[in-house]
């Protein structure tokens, strides 16, 4: 299985291949866009301006695929939000051709129109169909299998393992598989979501909750108010243990079994997060992937968790 990790600067794409990074993956947002569309009409799924998530210009992809050719480690683009305005396909067409001219293969895509729209104008791809198009079964994935510039499912986060393996075994088309692993688990569904991750709103999925029955309590906001505040507060008892490996989500325990699915790719979210904690998750993955491949017949889970978790706390925030 290989690694997958989020980019959210051209700064940090040498630490990540360093670290052992297989692949990365990037927002390329170019400030025509933004002049035009602001974060209301994004291109991707993190709708943010004041901090490195989208790579502005196309001089840094060059100065980016310039570094790819260098270190060897491939970059996919994201262009997954769920729906775009009509007059804008024309815009995206235009935008992946200039970073297939540079030398780019792959993009990560969520609108089935985009798809439609990119086969219809013959440019060739490869897309990877994000966890935003909401492949949720077999049956979506035989209807997603029409469309021959797909050459990889991305499993979105409620995919147990089970559904993953239904998957990919009644899939008769040979494709790539990549499933969430670290960070950003979160308790929505991409595809049925539409918050904005903006500069302007708290992030809806930051906001912590707990299932309840509806009742007269529910009119009152002040509890909402309070969980708001707390998420823009830097001194939180909820959210102390950032730092922790997998703390804000974690599927180190079930690489066998993701394995034994036929994953293929794992990916590690964290476009915008401190290069420090990326390059760490990317490193602790790298060795939990050695230790998996070295155990033949012991417990891997046991092994793992006394090479990463020693004297260590566990997050407890599992992905699987």
């Amino acid at each position: 299985m290989k690694i997958v990790a989020g980019l959210g600067s051209i700064d940090d794409y040498i630490a990540l291949a360093k670290a052992g990074a297989d692949e990365v993956f990037c927002g390329y947002v170019p400030y025509e866009w933004n002049k035009k569309y602001g974060t209301l009409f994004p291109l991707n799924r993190r709708e943010v301006l004041y901090y490195n998530v989208n790579i502005g210009s196309l001089e840094d992809m060059k100065i980016l695929k310039k570094m790819e050719e260098k270190y060897k480690v491939k970059v996919n683009i994201t262009f997954n939000y769920l729906y775009y305005l009509e007059e804008q396909y024309e815009i995206i067409a235009k935008l992946i051709s200039e970073l297939i001219d540079i030398g780019f293969t792959d993009f990560i895509i969520a609108d089935i129109a985009l798809i439609l729209y990119l086969e219809e104008k013959n440019i060739k791809c490869n897309i990877h169909l994000s966890g935003e198009g909401a492949e949720i079964n077999s049956l979506s994935i035989d209807f997603f299998n029409q469309f021959s510039n797909i050459n990889r499912y991305i499993f979105h986060r409620k995919n147990s393992i089970l559904d993953m393996k239904s998957c990919i075994l009644n899939n008769k088309r040979k494709m790539e598989y990549e499933a969430f692993i670290l960070n950003e688990k979160c308790h929505y569904t991409g595809a049925f979501c539409s918050s904005f991750h903006c500069d302007e709103l708290a992030h809806l999925c930051k906001v912590s909750y707990k299932l309840g029955k509806i009742n007269e309590e529910v009119k009152d906001f002040n509890e909402v108010d309070k969980k708001i505040k707390l998420y823009y507060s830097e001194d939180i008892e909820e959210y102390k243990d950032y730092d922790l490996l997998g703390s804000t989500g974690c599927g180190l325990c079930s690489l066998k079994k993701l394995k034994e699915a036929g994953v293929t790719y794992l990916k590690v979210v964290g476009r915008g997060n401190s290069i420090d904690f990326m390059e760490r998750d990317v490193k602790e993955l790298r060795t939990a992937l050695d230790i998996l491949e070295k155990i033949s017949n012991g417990n891997y889970e046991e092994e793992m968790k006394n090479k990463l978790f020693k004297n260590k706390k566990c997050s407890r925030n599992c992905y699987y």
